[in-house]
């Protein structure tokens, strides 16, 4: 149960792609011309052609004019949806949605569940390359719909947060408030506990990455880390012993619920 780091982009886009290129060549239309013509860089459309980024409906209809292929490309359009979330965390998304437990350890973002809908927007806004508009919106939608899963009572949520995290401004005075405010609201339901890691604790092993272990409804369980490179699930025991050792080790440094909901208010009382 391993999702490669470095996973390839949705077969849909490389298909597309693919054939778009064919039918070009084809054609004997160059890349520079269906580029002009689509209104796109070269490179913008190369890449759509290798399928590492989701080829447009533009690009599709213009090519398929161009290339006389007579609906074969725009046929394409209705297997080409933005994909809800990246295709590395695929595996693990269908795993949240079941999981019994969560426990997040996150030291450069608040965590996805708790984010709100602002801090969303700022974090895929800072995507590289670009998410294009439709992907950026579909990704937004998917990513609050995923905060449902708090108000399930039966199920148990642990965060710890880096304070630096907290104090780091992602947007206006009035959005970072909103958002402060949004763990407070979390961190007073039964079923969620919110823990701060203070920015004195120094070093500890949680500043090696971003860390999920999950529990399923059979009591199996998984972990997630995350890189620049993409993402990883894995259930191996060694390694999630290992992770679940680390867990608890960052939960120790962090502190208390209670003393972490008196820092976050004091974070608010200082803006």
């Amino acid at each position: 149960m391993t999702t490669l780091e470095n996973s390839q982009p949705p077969v849909q886009w490389r298909y597309c792609g693919n054939q778009t290129k064919r039918w070009r060549t084809r054609a004997g239309v160059s890349r520079e011309e269906l580029a002009t013509e689509a209104g796109y860089a070269y490179d913008t459309v190369k890449m759509m052609e290798q399928g590492r980024r989701r080829p447009t409906p533009r690009l599709l209809q213009v090519a398929d004019e161009m290339c006389d292929a007579q609906g074969m490309l725009v046929a394409a359009l209705g297997y080409l949806q933005p994909e809800k979330f990246a295709s590395y965390s695929q595996e693990y998304m269908a795993y949240e949605a079941e999981a019994v437990a969560l426990s997040f350890y996150q030291p450069h973002y608040v965590p996805g569940l708790l984010q709100t809908e602002e801090y969303v927007r700022a974090v895929l806004s800072a995507f590289v390359p670009p998410l294009d508009a439709e992907t950026f919106e579909e990704r937004v939608k998917a990513r609050l719909e995923r905060q449902a899963l708090l108000a399930i009572g039966s199920r148990s949520f642990s965060f710890v947060v880096e304070e630096a995290v907290l104090r780091r401004r992602f947007s206006s005075e009035e959005a970072h408030e909103r958002q402060l405010r949004r763990l407070l609201d979390v961190a007073e339901q039964r079923n969620a506990t919110v823990h701060v890691m203070p920015s004195d604790r120094g070093l500890h092993p949680g500043l090696r990455g971003p860390l999920v272990i999950l529990e399923t409804p059979e009591h199996e369980h998984l972990v997630y880390a995350e890189s620049q490179a993409g993402g990883v699930l894995y259930a191996d025991v060694e390694r999630v012993n290992i992770a679940m050792r680390r867990r608890d080790m960052i939960a120790g440094e962090a502190l208390c619920p209670g003393d972490s909901v008196r820092l976050i208010t004091q974070l608010l009382e200082e803006r």
